[in-house]
């Protein structure tokens, strides 16, 4: 009889087994559609801006800026210096990019602000585009560095460009912004950092 037993309990067992593993797929599956619908729903109901993606690096001093300027934009280097003591907005872009076009006009304004610094990122760009970009739709940067390789990014932790760091004048990152600065994210990201840096509104 316990023979008997073994036979028969090896093939069930093992259908059991090719049972659990066809499910998981599924469960798979499912858990990625359940994430993606809260997603989208926070972001329909709520109005939740799912730009506004949090950064390990906020609350921590920003990282190292010694990057090379721009040849032909008669803009210094992006350096240390470039940012130490101003409320600065780091602004990583590329002329390739069609967000940040669509984003240049909202920086272009923000300049205005004479509190706010903004220096630039230029990230895996050739310098003849990046200058035929600021030539076409102005320039909004204090200073520009340019990043060939992507490194620079990566120490600031970018996703896709175009992003911004908000950056207070001691250094320390306030604020970040993925894809390009909406109206949303203005009202109820930036600004807000802009002025518990400042201790002023900003209009």
């Amino acid at each position: 009889m316990s023979i008997e037993t073994g036979k028969t309990s090896g093939p069930k067992s093992g259908g059991s087994a090719r049972y659990l593993l066809a499910l998981i797929p599924l469960i798979v599956f499912a858990c990625i559609a359940l994430a993606v619908g809260k997603v989208m729903y926070d972001q329909e109901v709520h109005g939740t801006d799912i730009s506004a993606i949090p950064s390990a690096l906020i609350g921590t001093k920003a990282p190292t800026l010694a990057l090379a300027p721009l040849d032909g934009s008669n803009l210094p280097a992006l350096t240390d210096a470039a940012i130490k003591g101003k409320l600065t907005l780091v602004n990583v872009f590329a002329s390739w990019c069609l967000p940040c076009r669509d984003e240049h006009p909202v920086l272009k304004q923000l300049a205005e602000d004479s509190r706010l610094n903004i220096v630039a990122i230029n990230y895996k760009d050739k310098s003849e585009n990046a200058l035929r970009f600021l030539g076409e739709l102005g320039n909004p940067y204090k200073a520009i560095g340019i990043d060939p390789d992507g490194s620079s990014a990566i120490d600031w932790g970018v996703y896709g460009i175009p992003e911004s760091y908000l950056v207070a004048p001691d250094g320390t990152i306030l604020y970040k912004q993925v894809g390009p600065f909406t109206p949303t994210s203005l009202k109820e990201g930036l600004y807000p950092a802009m002025e518990k840096a400042l201790g002023k509104p900003v209009s």
